[in-house]
């Protein structure tokens, strides 16, 4: 049986949210901040909130945005998993394609983002906004089995389309209806990855 590992971004690989980290450049973390986490609660809906956000942060240069997520903190374990398995491991992420490129290439593994129009180094406008079950469809293609992991409202679309659901509350509390949702509940990388190898 062909197995894929869909992992969400933010909290989950990372151990920051990308997005606020990018507000202490223009002085808006505390806006940005209650943002991300109304959105992560599912109390603003993911696709408004976000395109909210990308206009608050549309100032900063893109090469500027790269740079700072490069020295996001990640969960080491986690990389080194998706690192070994790369080739059935993928990010599921609403965030930016210009802004988590860095990531992309790191990681090595396929990401699906939401979709930039990028001119002259500068965000122009969102051009789609990633719905995460969508892509866990079109890698449902090629695999017997999906494995999701998630902390956020953002990642219930993901959970819906998928075989194994594991809410991971490393930097998050996952939210309830992830928890609901979810087959395995694990709060820190040793256990994660535990779990993931026996999934394999």
């Amino acid at each position: 049986m062909k197995t894929a590992f869909c992992f969400d971004l933010d909290g989950t690989i990372t151990k920051d949210e990308i997005l606020p980290l990018l507000s202490k450049k223009i002085d808006l973390f505390e806006e940005i901040s209650a943002l991300t986490d109304a959105t992560i609660k599912g109390i603003i809906p993911f696709q408004k909130s976000f395109l909210l956000r990308c206009r608050l942060l549309q100032e900063i240069p893109i090469s500027t945005v790269q740079e700072i997520v490069s020295g996001v903190r990640v969960y080491s374990q986690v990389v080194d998993f998706i690192a070994a398995n790369r080739e059935n491991c993928f990010v599921i992420t609403g965030n930016l394609d210009a802004w988590v490129a860095p990531f992309a290439s790191i990681l090595g593994c396929r990401c699906f983002c939401s979709e930039a129009l990028v001119v002259d180094d500068r965000l122009v406008k969102v051009e789609r906004v990633l719905n995460k079950g969508d892509a866990v469809k079109i890698i449902r293609e090629d695999y017997d089995k999906i494995v999701a992991i998630g902390d956020g409202m953002g990642d219930v679309h993901m959970f819906t389309h998928s075989d194994v659901c594991i809410a991971y509350g490393g930097t998050h509390m996952p939210v309830q209806t992830l928890q609901q949702m979810s087959n395995f509940l694990t709060f820190d990388e040793n256990s994660l990855c535990s779990l993931l190898n026996t999934l394999l």
